[in-house]
């Protein structure tokens, strides 16, 4: 990647400038009127080429939803909406606008052709049939779900253009089966029994005018993202630079003061979440653009929710109206810590085409005045330094516009560009094996990562945080060497070569390297 590849043209970018993820992290409960809809909050969204052994060629999307799920959260733990329409957008022209979607739609049932598990209570001539209160009632196993009660289902409609096709899983049947979430090892026996039982779910499926299949996945996983969640969103209560190096070298061979790398520092260490999987061959999403896509995902409700004053199992409320959308995702934390308050509802409503409404919030971005006023004086202390302003200077942030608004010129730009807040991935760049990834992405000399797409291992928090603090006014390197980008200079951010962090390690080898690529979920049982 030669220097002069990754200039963009940014005067209109200038012009119709949107939101640029400026701390990429998760985006559990982003906005105040979705915190009152879980089962649509989407958490995380992932594109990648896919490096699982064998599936060359292929790219991989996640879209999790469902945020901060306990595993012990029964007795009806985590079903995903019914009357909501969950889809991942693709876009290959540039335009903005999906030329390709994937719509996921779900039913819930009980067993026994909808009476549920009933059992005879009472004695021989006084009986009653009485349903029972459990989504389970027994043991489940890759063998047998005889047990379950509750089922879970789900269509995919695949739209391009004007054309929509049904996606049928290869066993004949009219509809896909989410895996029942893992409630614990006395239902499935062992972690080792749920995958094998979870595993049963992943389809082939065949995709119209594409000569090889695709795969799908619906179900529970363990939360892939790692945050210090609690102490960031506490003003930042920790010293968010690299620890150690004296005294009592760990070591991540910063500054002693600063914060230790732990996985204890993982608030979701503990969560699960809730996954839909699809793993696509990369010529067929492509179009006939230069080997680019851009990508999100949403979710939308009807329009009209009247609850049932008399609710059923199978009407617990009616349903009509236009869709609107209530979700929207791509990279992550967007709507956390870069949009405004006032605007939070307003951004998870629109589109990437219309993004040129909130030019303010990137081109003159406020979290980094923000963190100044937050942690100017304990990051002075730590690093030895007495820097009255820690926020880059240089306005219009062109950096940030040219590295997350545009995509970069010869790694993951459109042919066409059109200013928006979207995922970008040149599918053309191979795939790293996860032993060989950077978790730092592309300024870890890693064009496979970050922000070429997303894979579950890149570390989007620390990057992130560098990056919004004036990382590419400094070298960064390019295959291998150290080059400056011509955004901006290091005199415009003082602090852009400090390494920042959350102090919460992620890695690819915290992954599986197979798809899914999530973990199994974690047990609801024992604690």
């Amino acid at each position: 990647m030669q220097r002069s590849m990754l200039f963009v043209a940014v005067t209109s970018a200038l012009s119709a400038a949107i939101i640029v993820s400026d701390v990429q992290a998760s985006s559990h409960r982003e906005a105040p009127s979705i915190t009152r809809s879980p089962t649509v909050d989407a958490t995380d969204f992932y594109i990648f080429n896919s490096y699982e052994t064998g599936r060359e060629g292929y790219v991989t999307l996640i879209a999790n939803y469902i945020p901060l799920q306990d595993a012990y959260g029964g007795p009806n733990y985590f079903a995903m909406d019914p009357s909501a329409v969950y889809s991942i957008h693709i876009d290959n022209d540039g335009d903005a606008m999906p030329n390709m979607s994937f719509n996921f739609r779900f039913k819930n049932s009980l067993a026994n052709e909808g009476a549920g598990v009933e059992l005879p209570i009472g004695p021989e001539g006084n009986q009653r049939m009485v349903a029972v209160p459990l989504k389970n009632v027994g043991g489940i196993s890759s063998g047998s779900s005889a047990a379950l009660n509750f089922i879970e289902n789900y269509t995919v409609e695949l739209t391009s253009g004007s054309s929509s096709n049904m996606l049928m899983p290869g066993d004949g049947a009219m509809h896909f089966t989410k895996p029942y979430d893992f409630v614990g090892t006395k239902t499935f026996t062992s972690a080792t029994e749920y995958q094998a039982y979870a595993d049963q779910y992943v389809y082939d499926v065949t995709m119209p005018g594409c000569e090889t299949s695709a795969r799908i996945f619906v179900g529970q996983r363990k939360d892939p993202f790692v945050v210090n969640l609690g102490e960031t969103f506490d003003l930042v209560n920790y010293v968010p630079v690299e620890g150690d190096s004296a005294p009592g070298a760990g070591d991540g061979g910063g500054f002693p003061g600063g914060i230790t790398q732990s996985s204890a520092n993982d608030d979701l260490r503990d969560k699960n979440v809730t996954s839909l999987a699809v793993e696509v061959p990369a010529s067929c999403i492509t179009g006939s653009g230069n080997g680019v896509v851009g990508a999100w995902t949403t979710a939308s409700l009807p329009q009209a929710r009247i609850l049932n004053p008399n609710a059923t199992f199978e009407r617990p409320e009616v349903a009509g109206g236009a869709l609107v959308q209530v979700s929207r995702l791509s990279n992550p934390l967007v709507n956390e810590l870069v949009i405004g308050l006032a605007d939070k509802d307003k951004f998870n409503s629109s589109k990437p085409s219309a993004d040129g409404q909130f030019a303010d919030y990137v081109t003159h971005p406020s979290l980094p005045a923000l963190l100044n006023i937050l942690f100017r004086d304990a990051v002075n202390s730590t690093l030895g330094t007495d820097i009255q302003d820690l926020a880059p200077s240089n306005f219009p942030r062109l950096d940030l516009v040219n590295a997350f608004l545009t995509g970069v010129a010869g790694v993951n730009q459109l042919a066409t560009v059109t200013p928006s807040e979207m995922l970008r991935l040149n599918t053309a760049i191979p795939a790293k094996p996860a032993a060989m990834q950077s978790p730092f992405g592309v300024a870890g000399n890693d064009l496979a990562g970050f922000p070429n797409g997303r894979r579950p291992g890149d570390d989007v928090v620390d990057i992130a945080l560098r990056v919004v603090m004036g990382a590419l006014c400094h070298d960064i390197p390019v295959n291998g060497i150290p080059t400056n980008l011509g955004y901006c200079m290091p005199e415009d951010a003082p602090v852009g070569n400090v390494p920042f962090t959350d102090g919460a390690p992620l890695n690819a080898s915290m992954l599986n390297s197979e798809f899914p690529y999530l973990l199994t979920p974690l047990a609801g049982s024992p604690n």
